[in-house]
């Protein structure tokens, strides 16, 4: 079951460290990797598709995204799974991050294709997240904001979930 808002808040706020802007202090390289190419078969599998895999992320605060076409689902548009490198975290999206507003998406993303998706999720240990509180201003610890200009201030989707 995905977090709700406020287990959301708990955990990103738990996972913002300071200094450690594209991956936790414990991360685990090789076996988070494993972990996105088990996930990227399962949702193949899944959906009878082959998923459109980005594998070849670099400062990032993401593994990569796993691109679920609109053919595969009764979904208005393609299904986006951004595997964050913080604690399994999992954003899924109907179509781009960013793309719908809530009630866009609860109107055009079947709630069965989402629970398939979050299934997969969750059967290989990740927490899926909805992306909309996510794109509030960052207000964390981690100084990573500093990355950013002032009439720029990043989100709490671009410290988890974004190119840096």
């Amino acid at each position: 079951m995905p977090l709700d808002e406020q287990q959301t808040w708990a955990m990103l706020r738990e996972l913002d460290e300071p200094g450690h802007w594209e991956v936790p202090h414990d991360f685990d390289g090789p076996a988070e990797r494993a972990r996105f190419e088990r996930m990227a078969e399962r949702l193949g599998r899944r959906f009878g598709c082959t998923c459109e895999v980005d594998r070849h992320v670099r400062d990032a605060s993401h593994l990569g995204r796993i691109v679920i076409p609109a053919s595969a689902t009764p979904a208005r548009d393609q299904v986006t799974v951004t595997i964050s490198n913080f604690g399994g975290l999992v954003a899924v999206t109907l179509g781009n991050p960013g793309s719908y507003d809530e009630e866009e998406e609860r109107e055009f993303f079947p709630a069965p294709v989402r629970k398939q998706v979050e299934d997969e999720l969750e059967a290989l240990g990740y927490l899926p997240v909805s992306e909309h509180p996510l794109w509030t201003k960052y207000t964390g610890i981690s100084g990573f904001d500093a990355l950013y200009p002032p009439d720029r201030p990043p989100s709490w989707w671009d410290r988890f979930f974004d190119y840096l």
